[in-house]
Parts: structure tokens; sequence; C-alpha cells
């Protein structure tokens, strides 16, 4: 296997948020940043010294892109198959086309799991109406997913009684979605792990999160859970990601069911937004750990040296009359804020998140929920 050492060039397929802070870790080591995307004020601009903006399906455009680069990673799993080969041609991509594959597709990635023997929820996959009213009989109180996109709760329908399936399927307007069993939680949690080209691993701690309305409003490092379950989640987690042959980052969602069993939700095959305090918290962040592994470097040290939560904020917060009140929170005992450069500010959108470390858990998050309250009480009216 051939290092790609500082002084090359990492490209980047999508230059959202993720690829932001990712290219910033590349520039520290000293790799120079190309990107690759639909949007030409993309929030990776400012860091890359250069951008094809191009649709998606240009695949001319992602093979010029792809012949200037070293090495290809990518902040977005949905890119068309023929753009990932025409790429491909010409730099490694890691993580590879299969992976994407198989996780792009929620209904391939249950599948994928279920014949793997991880622990999945009882699921049904649904092409119409009908085949959504049995699965809502068989499964009992569930939740309907489009097998293509629908994160962060958007496009998804609960379906307390059968009755409703049907209309919910024609709701989504989908033609494959996922029905799954409600479970009883006790605790959601992530598991990001890392794997070189080598087939080196490294697994960060566990990370206690918490959703509103399937939004990811915070997370915490460490977790506070029980060894037993760091043990079991970390080895889930690792299986998988060597299963799958995953080259850079792999993020495994995790539900802790009541009865101490865990149950995997879904894969994100990239930095991933629970792990935004590892900037913080870890040795290394995963932005650096990303860059690691995909240029075949040694991956490093993930252990916590300081409690860190994170707090995200939505563009809610920048779409009334008056802006957050940023600078008022700077000077709270150990809060940062970090902004992601997005130029357009929307309901539902991930503009930015705060940060803040501690001598606990506990208290870190209780800094970034204090903070965010403080935000949220500068932009009401009078």
């Amino acid at each position: 296997m051939t290092v790609i050492l500082p002084g090359s060039v990492i490209g980047f397929l999508g230059g959202g948020q993720l690829a932001r802070m990712a290219a910033m870790a590349a520039r520290t080591i000293g790799y120079d940043v190309h990107v690759f995307d639909p949007e030409g004020r993309c929030p990776a601009r400012p860091l890359a010294s250069t951008v094809i903006s191009a649709p998606w399906d240009d695949v001319d455009a992602a093979a010029r892109f792809a012949e200037g680069v070293d090495v290809i990673t990518m902040d977005v799993e949905r890119i068309p198959a023929p753009t990932l080969e025409a790429a491909e041609r010409h730099a490694p991509l890691r993580p590879a086309p299969a992976v994407l594959w198989t996780v792009e597709d929620r209904a391939r990635q249950k599948e994928w799991l279920r014949d793997h023997g991880f622990p999945v929820a009882p699921f049904r996959v649904v092409h119409g109406a009908d085949e959504a009213t049995a699965a809502a009989h068989a499964l009992g109180p569930c939740i309907l997913k489009p097998a293509i996109g629908g994160v962060d709760g958007h496009g998804q329908a609960r379906l307390a009684t059968p009755d409703i399936a049907a209309l919910a399927y024609l709701g989504i307007g989908a033609p494959v979605c996922v029905a799954e069993r409600f479970l009883s939680l006790t605790a959601e949690l992530s598991v990001l792990v890392a794997r070189s080209p080598t087939g080196e691993m490294r697994a960060y701690p566990p990370s206690r999160n918490y959703h509103t309305q399937g939004v990811l409003t915070w997370s915490v490092i460490p977790g506070g859970f029980e060894e037993d379950v760091v043990h079991l989640a970390t080895e889930v987690a690792c299986g998988i990601a060597e299963q799958l042959g995953v080259v850079g980052l792999l993020a495994v969602e995790v539900f802790l069911l009541d009865d101490g069993s865990l149950s995997v939700n879904e894969l994100a095959p990239r930095p991933h937004n629970t792990y935004h305090h590892s900037e913080r918290a870890c040795i290394t962040s995963q932005f650096e750990q990303l860059i690691r592994a995909v240029c075949g470097l040694p991956l490093g040290d993930t252990d916590v040296v300081r409690p860190t939560a994170t707090y995200h904020l939505l563009g809610e917060l920048w779409t009334g009359a008056r802006a957050p009140d940023l600078a008022g929170v700077l000077g709270l005992p150990g809060l940062r804020v970090h902004l992601y450069g997005e130029h357009e500010a929307r309901t539902g959108r991930r503009m930015g998140h705060l940060s803040a470390c501690g001598d606990s858990s506990d208290v870190a998050l209780e800094r970034v929920v204090d903070a965010y309250r403080r935000l949220s009480i500068s932009i009401a009216g009078p």
C-alpha cells in the first residue's frame, strides 16, 4: 500500500459542513484540498484551492476533478454510481463505491446488517400501500421511512395502527420504504470507527445522543454507559466496519434497549455530527482521523482527554428579526461557537454547534444547554 503523504492533494466529493471541517484538518497536516460540489458557494470552498461546481451526474466533471487529486473521500453518501466510477478511474476512492451502495439505501443497509448477524429492529421492506398495511399488522406500532432520503426525521411516518399505513405510504411518496418496529429505548448512542487501508482500526468511546423529532439536539462524551454496553457497542461497530471493508470513518448509530440489549439504527461512512465534540474531547478529532485513514497514515489515539458536549444550532435561530447573540455566550466557561459557513439560513438547516468542556460530562452538557437557552432568549421579541 502506498502512503499518501502531506503535500499531496485530497479531493472531497461534497463540499458541505463535514468537508469544511475535514479540510481544516487536512490543511493543518499539510495537504492541499480540492472539492467537487454542485453548489459553488459550498461551505468548504474557502479551504479548497480548486472547486469544480457541476451536477452530481456530470461524469466528465467528476473525471476532471479526480485527475487533479491523489485520493478521494466524501461528505455525502448518495452520489450516482457512474460519477463514482468515473472518479475512481483516476484516484483511490475511500470509502469504496460498494460501501456507499450498501449504506445509501436504507432497505439494503437493513438487509445487510440482518444477513451479517448484527442486531437490528424487526423490519419489513415495503413496495406498496398494501405491503405497508401488512407490515404494520406484522410489526405492530412502527415507523415508516423511505429507503432513500428521509434524514433527520423528514419524510417519515409513525404508524400507531395499521389503518393509517396505506395513506402514510402514499404520503411519503417513495416507491420503496422500510417499516421498523418501535423499540423501548433507554438511550441513544453512537460509535465512530476509523479503518485504514491496511485494516488498522480505532474506535472512539460511545457518544450519548439526544434527538428532538428525529433531529440531533445534543451529544456528550464520555456517554456514561456501563462497561458491558461500551464493550458490546464497540464490538458491533468494529465488526460492521471490518465486514463492510470501510476505509475512512464509519459512524454506527445504536439504540440501547430497556432490556440492556442493543439495536443498530443506521450507518454513515463519513464524519458524523454526533462526534463533533471529538475536536475538543479527544486526542485525535474525527476530522484528523479521516485524513489519516484515507491517506494510509497511522491512526491517532481516540482517548477522551476532557468531557465535552455539543449542542446543534439550526437555521431557526437566524430566520427571525434578530440574530442570535453569539458574543453574549462566548464568555461562558469552557464554551466555543462553531459555525459552518452556510450562506442561507432556513428552518431545519444545521448552521453550527456549541461545544463546552467540563470536569464531568454532566457539567459539559449543562454548559451547552445553558448557552443555547441564552441564545434562544436573545432572539425572542420584546
